[in-house]
């Protein structure tokens, strides 16, 4: 059975400053701001959290069922999601609307300035998990915030485990609201700085929130990651990545690994270096979901780096 994918879509556009900003921003007028950096580097790619998750977790031989909300402009991007076999039936158009777009620049300091619309997936709420139907299981990842309180509360009356991603959207819920969020889901997944952010805003340490749900899931960048299960605490060893490439969509691919050991009922070992190893094959590539290979692959990829073998099929 497919696993709900509730989460944004959205398009990057990425340029380069072949400088550093430092250099045009004059410290003693940032009142006053007005700097125009001309890119001469430009791509655009397709991204968003469902749909990076939903690119993974279909590499890896899974079956997911993104569920979200887009604009006028998504044309292109949902003839690829087809293309790909990957079932469109639950992304809403809202024609008057744009797709939520993001616009990131980097210098060669790899500083960014970043703007984000969100446009259509502010409208995220209109789409209910009761239309999915023979659901095993679902994610909610970050999204329009009245959607993930939705969704969140549709998975829970509905019976149907999920894992909660917070992720960016963390700060913009209360403790109360976070709370119930770990009460409802099943499992949840943040990276290192959105776990001390939830520590912070609660006011309780990482164990004792990872006795609310199944498994707390917390990844720490190349230093691996750290499951939460019970009364053990699981490390996940970083695969090694020769040449990093590009991080953005990272957590995603990770995200993907964990919901494809619960499609299979992996054990956490399992799930994690799964997990581990594709968001480690992500981080090679330019752009969110430009990776690609075969089972045989990534299996032969995953006995060499792990000392263990793996059947996907």
């Amino acid at each position: 059975m497919p696993t709900l994918i509730c989460g944004s879509l959205a398009f990057d556009t990425i340029m380069v400053f072949p400088d550093r900003f430092k250099n045009y921003i004059l410290a003693d007028q940032i009142h006053i701001l007005n700097v125009c950096f001309v890119n001469p580097q430009l791509r655009r790619e397709f991204g968003g959290c469902a749909g990076n998750i939903a690119y993974n977790l279909h590499l890896l031989g899974g079956d997911p069922l993104p569920m979200g909300t887009v604009g006028k402009d998504f044309a292109d991007y949902r003839a690829r999601l087809v293309s790909l076999g990957i079932n469109d039936q639950h992304i809403l158009e809202i024609p008057e609307l744009y797709s939520a777009q993001c616009s990131i620049t980097t210098d060669q300091d790899n500083n960014q300035i970043t703007a984000f619309h969100p446009g259509a997936m502010g409208e995220a709420h209109q789409n209910h998990v009761a239309d999915a139907e023979n659901i095993s299981l679902g994610i909610v990842a970050p999204d329009g915030r009245d959607a993930m309180l939705q969704h969140a509360r549709d998975f829970a009356e509905l019976g149907i485990p999920f894992m909660f991603d917070p992720g960016q959207n963390l700060p913009l819920f209360s403790k109360d609201e976070l709370l119930a969020f770990l009460d409802q889901a099943t499992w949840c997944v943040m990276n290192d700085y959105e776990s001390q952010l939830l520590m912070n805003t609660t006011g309780d340490s990482i164990e004792s929130l990872s006795r609310k749900v199944e498994a707390l899931v917390v990844t720490r960048g190349g230093e691996g990651s750290t499951i939460y299960s019970g009364n053990d605490e699981i490390k996940i060893p970083p695969v090694h990545v020769d040449h990093a490439v590009d991080p953005t969509g990272c957590g995603d691919a990770y995200r993907a690994g964990l919901l494809l050991g619960l499609e299979r009922n992996w054990d956490w070992h399992t799930s994690g270096r799964v997990a581990s190893l594709i968001g480690a094959i992500k981080v090679q590539t330019e752009g969110t979901q430009n990776h690609a290979f075969s089972n045989e692959q990534f299996c032969e990829r995953y006995e060499a780096e792990f000392k263990e073998p793996l059947a996907l099929n």
